[in-house]
């Protein structure tokens, strides 16, 4: 089981709202994967830190009204496209949409949403793996995420269990726990709570 002992600042929030946020990169393509447990803000900071899961991770134009084109029908290879346009580091961005979870009120760790969101310019964090044990430990987080009516929504839920797995010392008895407990919220509509099973390794 790999173990990350200290959260990784990756980027900071451009947008925000007390149910998602979206963090803008610092690194071109460096984003946490699908599923990952962030943070927004420091817990030992003025503001009260704000807990999400990357639910989608999209690389674009910096301006929204220029859209990238292909520059590649000569190169050999993807990489001598960016050592041929080296500007290109600046003219593309990518961003990630997280789905708030809770946050972290004072000394409490509230599996529910902010009162407020954080401030744009956020610093936004993955969490190390101490930091997802102890968040995952309770599973009431599991009603925002089976709540979420999107197209995409069942494999972020299934991402976040495996992600989550892997920071707990078994991870078949967490994912069996979990199992359980997305069928209490699921448990009238099968095909959905079958769909999000299958995606899971247990």
């Amino acid at each position: 089981m790999t173990s990350i002992t200290t959260a990784t600042r990756f980027g900071e929030v451009v947008e925000a709202s007390v149910e998602r946020l979206v963090a803008q990169c610092h690194q071109l393509y460096e984003s946490p994967a699908l599923g990952t447990l962030v943070r927004a803000g420091s817990p030992d900071g003025d503001q009260s830190a704000v807990y999400g899961v990357v639910s989608g991770v999209e690389t674009a134009s910096l301006d929204p009204s220029r859209r990238a084109v292909a520059r590649g029908a000569d190169a050999a290879s993807e990489e001598e496209i960016y050592r041929e346009h080296p500007q290109l580091e600046q003219l593309l961005r990518t961003d990630v949409t997280v789905t708030v979870l809770g946050h972290i009120n004072g000394t409490s760790l509230n599996q529910y949403l902010p009162p407020l969101p954080p401030r744009v310019h956020t610093f936004m964090y993955a969490c190390a793996s101490d930091e997802v044990r102890r968040f995952t430990e309770r599973l009431d987080f599991l009603a925002l995420l089976t709540s979420m009516r999107t197209p995409t929504g069942d494999d972020v839920l299934a991402a976040v269990l495996r992600q989550a797995s892997t920071a707990h010392e078994q991870p078949n008895e967490f994912l069996m726990r979990a199992g359980r407990a997305v069928a209490s919220l699921l448990g009238g509509d099968m095909p959905r709570l079958n769909a999000v099973l299958q995606r899971l390794p247990l």
